[in-house]
């Protein structure tokens, strides 16, 4: 056993629930454009997530948000998908799970990164209550920035949270409404009168 580990029992270290999930995509995936329906994917993302976390806490965990869904490229039918999972930060109860989807064509070899994902889960106790998590062993300089960029990542969300909901409450529709003179969008008659009155 790693010295390291010895001296943190309770600690599970990064690749004790690293979690890959390989799945061919198949005609039923196809969308109406005939590309992989970005349901499947986030479905696929969410099961990996479970697994990853579910490892390392040892319970069952449930997902409370997911941050970055950003499709960069399309997934076809026919190319295998491997979503690869990690535990990049812990809370008390929560636990971030970093996840890269990448879809290779398996005719031509060629290999593309299509997303990266961030599922923020919750541990659960057998009462369905919130759970402690065991702390992350840190044993690679990627294991400490993953980690410490997943602690920015939910800084600027709360930021970003209370700031917008300062800002929505503070905005009063008839003093904000010649924003949208400059906007894709119209209002109806009955709006105007409304706003009017």
């Amino acid at each position: 056993m790693n010295s390291t580990f010895a001296n943190h029992p309770d600690a599970r270290p990064v690749s004790y629930s690293r979690t890959t999930l390989t799945e061919l995509m198949i005609p039923s995936y196809a969308n109406f454009g005939g590309r992989v329906h970005g349901g499947i994917l986030l479905s696929l993302m969410d099961k990996v997530a479970y697994a990853c976390a579910a490892k390392h806490a040892g319970t069952y965990c449930v997902t409370v948000s997911v941050d970055g869904v950003d499709f960069r490229q399309p997934v076809e039918v026919g190319e295998l998908v491997s979503l690869m999972a990690s535990v990049n930060y812990v809370g008390r109860t929560s636990l971030v799970v970093g996840i890269k989807v990448v879809a290779e064509n398996v005719k031509t070899g060629f290999v593309k990164h299509t997303n990266t994902s961030y599922f923020t889960m919750v541990a659960k106790d057998d009462a369905d209550k919130p759970t402690t998590v065991p702390p992350l062993l840190l044993e690679t300089p990627d294991d400490a920035r993953r980690f410490l960029e997943s602690k920015k990542r939910k800084e600027l969300r709360v930021t970003y949270s209370e700031h917008f909901n300062n800002a929505r409450n503070r905005m009063l529709l008839n003093e904000n409404i010649s924003q949208l003179d400059q906007e894709r969008c119209q209002m109806t008659h009955a709006l105007q009168e409304q706003l009017r009155g």
